[in-house]
């Protein structure tokens, strides 16, 4: 009987347990939109567009002590945009997250595979979420943890359009490669971050040799937080080769917030974006570009800068403010902003662009579904309609409702002996 329960313990001290965690969830996402002056103004001849656009996105997952896993499938599109008796589907499935985390240590770990970067307020690297689409990146991720409040990140991309056998050029509008490091510090309700990006992207002007332009961007992010008063601010440069010309740009935000009691919040705030003149006649580009970043939640929810647009151009300079309101399940926000060019627009206009006025609210109605809602207008200028084109002077204007179902279907957590 003693060798019995000898042996039992042995056969217990061999073995170890590891939890596993199994989840999935889906995302629905569908939004109408009333498009009268949306991205640009909307010309004198021309009807405003209406439209639903929906996210459909699987969400499924595993983990334990040091392996991740993850994999996202989306199907994106427009309600109308296949027959209603399909034999095929426009709206294709596509690949939205799908890698593999491994944890070395609790203070180093790997990512592999496509994967959101999101870093700071996202001005650079962001999700973008708001498209339906989203952003995400194939690349590789390695983040340390030396101490708590310290992180250290770098990772790299490289590009191809197709499995060969030989050099050809990469024709997808995106990066050949990409490497960055971000180093983050937190002290006392106060953050610092450094960011070093590098974007090689290649000319496909120049033949029959394929030649790759690199372009840097650098800078750092600061966010603070003292009681009541909260806000970030930024500066970055950008320097390398783009489109043939040399770069020589740079960006300075801030945002300033004052919580006036619990529900209600006050903020201003200001980006400057330098840009090229129209006008001149530098070999060189001075047009800062926000490049990867979440550029819907920036300079206007109308999305007439750097949104697929505006960019290599004049820059901008905008003044913006906010008031919002909000409760457990409910926030409404006003938030109007004020355009200027930070480049020449021509010798016959003035800076001024315009002034963008956004009203947005949400309503929580369960931990699993969301609605939204908003209405924005825009009151150009004749810099702006020389800018854009179409015609400032009818109303330009949009409008979307949005509801946001992400049930969680199962998540569920099972042991498992091991041999170590």
């Amino acid at each position: 009987m003693k060798r019995s329960l000898l042996l039992f313990a042995i056969i217990l001290t061999t073995f170890s347990t590891i939890a596993q965690t199994f989840e999935a969830g889906l995302q629905l996402r569908p939004r109408y939109e009333f498009r009268n002056g949306f991205k640009t103004l909307l010309p004198e001849d021309a009807d405003p567009a209406s439209l639903v656009s929906q996210r459909s996105r699987l969400i499924l997952g595993y983990g334990d002590e040091a392996l991740q896993v993850k994999f996202s499938v989306q199907s994106i599109g427009v309600w109308g945009d296949s027959p209603i008796m399909r034999l095929e589907d426009n709206n294709a499935l596509s690949v939205f997250e799908a890698y593999g985390q491994y944890d070395f240590s609790p203070q180093f770990m790997m990512r592999v595979g496509r994967q959101v970067l999101s870093y700071d307020n996202q001005r650079i690297l962001g999700e973008v979420d708001w498209a339906q689409q989203a952003q995400s990146h194939d690349a590789a991720l390695l983040s340390w943890l030396p101490a708590k409040n310290h992180r250290f990140d770098v990772a790299a991309a490289y590009n191809a359009s197709a499995e060969t056998v030989i050099q050809v050029p990469y024709t997808i509008n995106s990066y050949k490669n990409m490497q960055f490091a971000w180093y983050h510090l937190d002290v006392n309700n106060v953050g610092f971050s450094f960011l070093l990006l590098n974007t090689g992207y290649e000319n496909t002007e120049v033949t029959p040799n394929i030649e790759t332009e690199y372009l840097q961007t650098y800078g750092v992010f600061h966010k603070f937080n003292s009681g009541s008063f909260h806000g970030d601010v930024a500066g970055y440069g950008q320097a390398g080769e783009r489109n043939g010309r040399d770069v020589a740009a740079w960006y300075a935000g801030i945002n300033l917030n004052y919580d006036l009691s619990t529900a209600w919040s006050l903020g201003l705030g200001g980006e400057y974006f330098s840009g090229t003149d129209r006008n001149g006649n530098s070999e060189d580009n001075f047009s800062f570009t926000p490049l990867f970043g979440t550029n819907h939640g920036f300079n206007g929810l109308m999305d007439y800068f750097f949104v697929g647009n505006h960019q290599n151009d004049v820059g901008l300079l905008d003044i913006h403010g906010k008031l919002s309101w909000k409760s457990p399940k409910t926030e409404v926000l006003i938030a109007p902003h004020f355009f200027s060019s930070a480049a020449e627009v021509g010798e016959d206009y003035e800076s001024y662009l315009g002034t963008e006025i956004d009203l947005v609210g949400a309503y929580r109605v369960r931990r699993d579904f969301t609605i939204g809602l908003g209405y924005s207008q825009m009151f150009g200028t004749d810099a702006l309609e020389a800018l854009k084109g179409g015609d400032k002077d009818p109303i330009q204007n949009w409008a979307w409702v949005m509801l946001s179902f992400s049930p969680k279907l199962f998540s569920f957590t099972i042991d498992e002996a091991l041999r170590p």
